[in-house]
């Protein structure tokens, strides 16, 4: 049996495989709001064969979105917006439905990728971010403003309602963004936290006001449903967050209940020297599993279902999470499992689409025809 497509459970979501479809910022909601780009986005990806499908880092407040076109579950509008998306896949696809839960920092207020990616001006419609100290992510740019104990107290309490929210949608778990450069990774780096109060400092401080926000969304979400964490491995400069510190924090949510913590890296400065090559994460997953024994979700370039499979079957990692490959492939997980000789999940509408020579790539099916 081949160990990528072997069942996995977290708590009472059950998964057929350990594919997942990573979280992708599309950048195309309209004041928070998911449209019909979602629906097609999220809903073809739904069909892709995955276990488990994360929505894209959904900003907790209007302030913490990266860019205006960030999506947002701040109010009921949001909230409704993102219903008849749910639906569509709950009424086609199996797949269970996650969602990552952010909030920007100091990378907020920015322009789209394709529009260049740097910082709106608030003179030209963009807002002032807010961040654990005043320090810019480019040394050019306007400092942000450092969250004071009232701004902590609003935040905490986004997140809090953002994963109300998110429950009455049905969502079957959720992610909590710590990592590439954002809010809660800005709170573990020393090169964006140099705050000197309870928040500051030492790594036990730094920690902190993460560990307070997963506790805070925990207590908030069904105890049924799984609560993992994204996390930067390492900021890639020197003197920064590093894999000792990953595993630290990881030892410190395994003793919260984090059901997965799902590694990357960089993000937090621009002056990261990454050394990109297929998997070049994939050791800071087996690291932190390794050394802490949580489930762990490998990322990072990884491309071709026999390294996948290594990666699971290894140990390394229980799960293997995919995005611009997904995009390029969105049937990646059919392909995977016919080199594999596994079987996947699919509509019956697609069953005719399957080779003469892969019979049982969607199961034990039959297909007749009048």
């Amino acid at each position: 049996m081949s160990a990528l497509f072997s069942p996995h459970t977290l708590r009472s979501v059950k998964l057929a495989n350990r594919i997942v479809v990573s979280p992708m910022c599309q950048y195309s909601a309209e004041r928070g709001e998911a449209n019909e780009w979602h629906m097609i986005h999220l809903g073809h990806l739904a069909l892709s064969g995955a276990a488990m499908l994360c929505i894209e880092a959904t900003a907790v407040e209007p302030e913490g979105r990266i860019t205006p076109g960030d999506l947002g579950l701040w109010d009921d509008v949001t909230e409704a917006a993102l219903k008849p998306v749910l639906a569509a896949i709950r009424k086609h696809s199996k797949i269970a439905v996650t969602m990552q839960l952010a909030h920007a920092g100091r990378k907020a207020s920015s322009h789209a990728p394709w529009d260049g990616g740097q910082l709106i001006p608030v003179s030209e419609g963009g807002w002032l971010p807010h961040a654990p100290s005043a320090v810019p992510q480019k040394a050019d740019e306007t400092p942000p403003l450092a969250l004071d104990t009232a701004g902590l107290i609003r935040v905490r309490e986004a997140f809090v309602a953002s994963a109300k929210r998110a429950a009455r949608l049905g969502i079957d778990g959720i992610e909590v963004h710590a990592a590439h450069g954002y809010l809660l990774h800005q709170f573990l780096s020393p090169i964006a936290n140099h705050r000197t109060d309870e928040y500051g400092g030492s790594l036990e401080n730094r920690m902190r006001y993460p560990l307070e926000i997963f506790d805070a969304v925990r207590a908030a979400f069904p105890a049924d449903k799984p609560v993992g964490v994204r996390v930067s491995a390492t900021d890639w400069v020197e003197g920064g967050w590093g894999i000792e510190d990953t595993i630290a924090f990881a030892n410190e949510l395994k003793k919260r209940g984090v059901d997965w913590v799902d590694v990357s890296s960089g993000g937090v400065s621009p002056l990261q020297k990454i050394p990109l090559e297929p998997g070049y994460q994939v050791p800071f997953a087996k690291a932190v599993k390794e050394a802490t024994g949580v489930n762990t979700v490998a990322v990072g370039l990884i491309t071709d279902p026999v390294h996948a499979e290594e990666i699971v079957a290894s140990g390394t990692a229980d799960f293997v999470a995919m995005a611009r490959a997904m995009l390029y492939d969105p049937r990646w997980p059919w392909h995977a499992a016919a080199v594999l000789g596994a079987s996947v999940d699919a509509p019956p509408q697609y069953w005719r689409s399957q080779p003469r020579e892969l019979k049982t790539l969607f199961g034990d099916i039959s297909f007749g025809q009048r």
